[in-house]
């Protein structure tokens, strides 16, 4: 994916659809916990130091396994290199429950398969495709 600093700090500063003061480990060896402010926007995850305003680091959500690895702790890491996990501890198991999901429903993969599935119950309710009114050709829409 092909992008330029500006455009992902003008992204990092999106409202956010969520974001939180957690602790985080980054993948380098001796990396220890550290407070980050964590800010998920559309399908890129910010860290941020806690005093300062641009992000120290993004990752994109796609090809990613998010993991719950212990009560309060969870991890992701990316199919092209597994072993290498980026890790979260959050204050309680609520939030940490809530950061997994809402982590994994920010990925493009998951958001196409809802409007698939919603695409076909529509269908199977109605008779009709519900792209057929914007005039969507048969080749540009969404294969099962």
């Amino acid at each position: 994916m092909r992008y330029n600093k500006g455009e992902l700090l003008s992204l990092a500063r999106q409202p956010a659809e969520k974001a939180a003061e957690i602790l985080m480990r980054v993948p380098k060896k001796g990396s220890v916990l550290k407070k980050r402010l964590v800010k998920l926007v559309v399908n890129f995850l910010f860290y941020f130091r806690t005093d300062e305003a641009e992000p120290i680091g993004a990752l994109l959500l796609e090809h990613c396994r998010i993991t719950k690895e212990e009560e309060n702790v969870f991890s992701i890491s990316f199919l092209e290199d597994p072993e290498r996990k980026y890790c979260f501890e959050c204050a309680s198991e609520e939030q940490c429950q809530e950061w997994i999901e809402a982590l994994k429903r920010a990925s493009y993969e998951f958001m196409r398969r809802s409007l698939i599935f919603y695409r076909n119950e529509i269908q199977k309710m109605t008779g009709k495709d519900p792209l057929e009114q914007y005039g969507i050709s048969e080749e540009a829409r969404f294969q099962l």
